[in-house]
């Protein structure tokens, strides 16, 4: 019996060896770091309030570059960062009115990405191209979505469902980060909290007991019991979860989920009506190789009854879920330099929730294609299609 057979084999009642249910790795299904995030969702790729009146800004989505840039009517456009006709990135033009024009030759392009004027042509030039990828765009929730696979299923497809972001009873706290991983290491993260020993110096000693999971085709939800068991616990942590304002050490029930392809966390404390607070988070993979995140998350904290309370917690809340979020970066981007390093997931997981979760991931998501082969013909690259699915140009 080899290591990695004993690594997958457990004892039985009757003392024999059973296998486990899931395969070793390198035995199973496809590398799930190798898989990518299905295009044909919303995803975020700025802060609403950093696309300002007539200015540009470049994003990306698994390697696409987007210029996105606000219009004078206050529209938010998405096109293909690179103009048709020198390639330079439309990130760097110019906005006139509701058009974006190119700070080369001065090319100027509608919000769907049709070209609307050369300022030389003439009759004798050429037939110029239509323009670029012109992307599907809304904003809410304080940030800009983007639309990055089939345009035809954009308006079709729900934008996430976020209550508590309008309520007056919770005050949101906007997080925007790039982690250097795989947005599965995130998703993992979140969801298995037996990983407190990693945040020890400023939570404590905290027993998380899952009480129940579930999964189905598209998500993954468990539902775990937090008691603090003893250590130092920061200010925020107690502020965050109420404990600070009511008064009390609780036990708080915690339920996570991911929902293809975001992610929630709500804490509820014990004998609470409402969850203390609610985290809405997406992974946006940056680069093609996707081994790039953008982390966005909304952090909806519950107003306690004393007018001016979470203001003058607000820093104390910052500073510990920024600490939190360090640590969790730290770990997760050490998992990813092992896989660069190893070239393959060598992880033996043994936790089934986690088994669950990489199982949506994989199912729900697409290969990361070689990076040779988005721009292998020359159909692929002349603004035709996107890197990401053959879709026709706006």
């Amino acid at each position: 019996m080899t290591e990695t057979d004993r690594a997958r084999t457990f004892p039985a009642e009757d003392g024999s060896a059973r296998p486990s249910p899931h395969p070793a790795p390198g035995t199973g299904p496809a590398d799930l770091r190798r898989i990518g995030a299905h295009p044909d969702y919303w995803y975020p790729v700025a802060l609403s309030r950093s696309v300002r009146s007539k200015r540009v800004v470049a994003t990306s989505f698994a390697g696409e570059r987007i210029a996105l840039y606000r219009g004078e009517s206050g529209t938010v456009h998405a096109l293909e960062d690179r103009c048709a006709h020198r390639q330079v990135p439309l990130s760097m033009g110019v906005v006139e009115g509701d058009t974006l024009r190119c700070c080369y030759h001065a090319w100027a392009y509608r919000g769907d990405g049709r070209i609307s004027q050369i300022p030389y042509l003439s009759r004798g030039d050429g037939r110029p191209p239509r323009g670029v990828r012109g992307y599907p765009v809304r904003e809410a929730y304080g940030l800009v979505f983007v639309f990055p696979g089939d345009p035809d299923k954009a308006a079709g497809t729900a934008l996430p469902e976020l209550p508590a972001f309008g309520s007056p009873r919770y005050k949101t706290m906007t997080y925007s980060r790039t982690v250097r991983c795989h947005y599965s290491f995130m998703h993992e993260n979140l969801l298995d909290m037996n990983h407190q020993f990693l945040h020890r110096g400023v939570v404590g000693k905290l027993h998380p007991e899952l009480l129940e999971h579930r999964t189905d085709a598209r998500s993954v939800e468990a539902r775990y019991l937090f008691t603090h068991a003893g250590g130092k616990r920061n200010r925020g942590a107690g502020l965050l979860a109420a404990e600070g304002i009511r008064g009390s050490d609780s036990s708080d029930v915690m339920t996570i989920r991911t929902a293809y392809p975001y992610q929630t966390l709500d804490l509820v404390p014990e004998n609470a009506e409402r969850p203390a607070f609610r985290l809405w988070a997406a992974y946006v993979p940056e680069d093609a190789e996707q081994r790039v995140c953008h982390t966005y998350g909304l952090l909806m904290i519950e107003k306690p009854r004393v007018p001016g309370a979470l203001q003058l917690a607000w820093p104390f809340i910052r500073r510990f879920t920024e600490r939190v979020f360090a640590e969790d970066r730290m770990a997760v981007e050490a998992e990813q330099r092992a896989w660069d390093e190893q070239g393959e997931d060598r992880n033996h997981e043994v936790f089934s929730l986690i088994l669950d979760v990489r199982e949506v991931l994989r199912s729900n998501g697409v290969p990361i294609r070689p990076r040779a082969a988005a721009c292998g013909t020359a159909r692929a690259c002349d603004g035709r299609t996107s890197a990401s699915g053959a879709h026709p140009a706006g």
